[in-house]
């Protein structure tokens, strides 16, 4: 069968590790830190049905801010990755692909030292390209850099992420958008940003790589 794309490009947290279990602790620290508004755990499980500049609205985060708790998250998950673990089955899907001769990227707003740490040595091995520490609203950008250091072209990548911000980079950038739903953002704010795929398991990663792919709402 066909592949249908050449490169893949991945998010890293919420879609290929479970960081928000770890950041769920430190989340009262970073409010605190950053003089946003208490935080409830209740208001904080809502905000993953919200998009992106609600969710800004809803924590009174100013534009300005953005780049200091960015930062500071960065930070803490350097000092934490021993508490961040890769989703169930993530290990073996970037080896098929891998197997299969799919490029494979990570474009995180996460620090790169963290990222291939929690990765480790034998899947960092696999990826071509890190593109980390990108801003939380500049992927459109770095995708189209990473599709072109790939040799590829955007019809032909498929960019995966679990957030509605990833699903918009990548239309903006001219890639197919996948969604997972078992990271930050619920399946259903993810299916009214219309994602090429909306996927609830690895298996049906690796199924839309191929011609015969599955609607955005299977």
């Amino acid at each position: 069968m066909t592949r249908r794309y050449d490169l893949v490009i991945f998010d890293f947290d919420g879609t290929l590790a479970d960081s928000l279990t770890w950041f769920r602790k430190e989340l009262p620290d970073v409010v605190d830190k950053h003089g946003l508004p208490p935080l409830s755990d209740e208001k904080a499980e809502s905000l993953r049905g919200l998009s992106p500049k609600a969710i800004m609205d809803e924590l009174q985060i100013p534009a300005w801010k953005l780049p200091f708790i960015a930062a500071d998250v960065r930070a803490r998950a350097a000092e934490n990755v021993d508490k961040i673990h890769l989703f169930d089955g993530i290990t073996d899907t970037l080896k098929l692909l891998h197997a299969q001769g799919v490029d494979l990227a990570v474009v995180s707003s996460n620090g790169e030292v963290a990222v291939k740490e929690v990765l480790g040595e034998e899947l960092t091995a696999l990826f071509g390209q890190f593109a980390c520490g990108a801003a939380l609203f500049g992927k459109a950008g770095i995708f189209r850099k990473v599709v072109k250091k790939a040799g590829s072209t955007p019809a032909r990548t498929l960019c995966v992420g679990d957030e509605v911000r990833d699903i918009e980079a990548a239309k903006e950038a001219g890639c197919a958008a996948a969604a997972v739903d078992w990271g930050f953002a619920t399946r259903h704010i993810l299916a009214e940003h219309q994602p090429d795929h909306l996927l609830n398991s690895c298996n049906q990663l690796i199924t839309c790589l191929q011609n015969e792919s599955l609607p955005a709402r299977a």
